[in-house]
């Protein structure tokens, strides 16, 4: 099978394409500077030669907090514009099974934890990352639309906070993960008496290793047709990915700064925004389907964390 995996330079695009050439299968790969998703021509071109038998859609713009403040247009239409241009030109070329990689921030800020997938669409999202979510959600939306009127089989996964080889280091624009993996690196190597870290520290958050998030996708998209339709509905389809487990912001800083060797304090800086307060996902769905998670969290931070010494030169910026 000719699959087509749209945006294998990110983290988790990078970590299914090793997923997939160790299975031997044939993968189309373009590089933005090769084909702007954000093109509808040149997306309808492309597919239309290559004819994929599925295609992989990891690309996405991403980022922290921060990024998300900082450019909401970007974020909102940016990620509208890929979405809707590789889902419908991959119908157009005849292309049967798709599967699209949302996020667990399609959740509303208030709402029960652990998260289940019926979650969708009963509450306020946070306002934080909202034209994310936003496009997440009409990501989703667009898959199940596809498949109510043209029969396709587009799938959906949610994976929670993720991390590991290939992630964003950058200072202001990444990831609260890696931001406190380079933060604390870096004060480690400063032999700095504190690092503060923004928000209470009380938040809750979910982690998974972008490997298993691989594992995890390539399970989604192989499934028997049946078997994900049994488990699913027309509308709400998506299939949320995670461990089901959590660790509050302030004892991750521990662990990273264990991690790295950081000696020194940790302090909270209060008046720095927390964003949602807990995101647990509730995994039943998928482990009922056969499939969970399988890095430990502090395994998972010691490989990243060489991953990130082994490249830390490239990453500067």
């Amino acid at each position: 099978m000719k699959t087509y995996l749209a945006g294998h330079r990110g983290m988790v695009g990078g970590a299914i394409l090793r997923r997939l050439r160790a299975r031997g299968a044939e993968v189309i790969t373009r590089t933005h500077a090769e084909l702007d998703l954000t093109d509808q021509s040149a997306v309808r071109a492309f597919l239309q030669a290559e004819r994929p038998d599925a295609v992989i859609l990891a690309a996405a713009k991403v980022g922290g907090i921060h990024a998300n403040n900082t450019y909401p247009a970007d974020f909102l239409y940016e990620n509208l514009m890929i979405e809707a241009n590789v889902i419908h030109q991959a119908h157009a070329a005849g292309v049967q099974h798709l599967l699209f990689l949302g996020s667990s921030c399609i959740y509303p800020r208030a709402v029960a934890q652990p998260m289940a997938e019926d979650a969708l669409l009963t509450g306020v999202l946070e306002p934080t990352n909202e034209p994310y979510a936003i496009a997440k959600i009409a990501g989703i939306k667009l898959c199940e639309s596809y498949n109510r009127q043209f029969g396709t089989d587009y799938r959906s996964v949610m994976p929670t906070n993720l991390y590991g080889p290939g992630d964003n280091f950058h200072p202001e624009n990444s990831h609260v993960l890696p931001a406190l993996i380079r933060r604390f690196h870096e004060a480690a190597q400063a032999r700095a008496p504190e690092v503060v870290i923004w928000g209470s520290g009380t938040p809750m958050r979910e982690f998974l290793h972008v490997d298993d998030m691989a594992e995890a996708s390539l399970f989604v998209l192989d499934l028997p047709k049946a078997e994900y339709e049994a488990n699913t509905q027309p509308m709400l389809s998506h299939i949320n990915v995670g461990t089901g487990t959590d660790i509050s912001i302030r004892d991750l800083a521990g662990m990273v700064a264990e991690v790295t060797g950081f000696a020194g304090e940790i302090r909270c800086d209060a008046t720095k925004p927390d964003g949602t307060p807990r995101k647990l996902m509730d995994v039943s769905r998928l482990a009922r389907l056969g499939w969970r998670a399988g890095i430990d969290l502090r395994q998972g931070l010691s490989e990243t964390y060489r991953w990130y010494l082994d490249n830390a030169a490239s990453l500067r910026g």
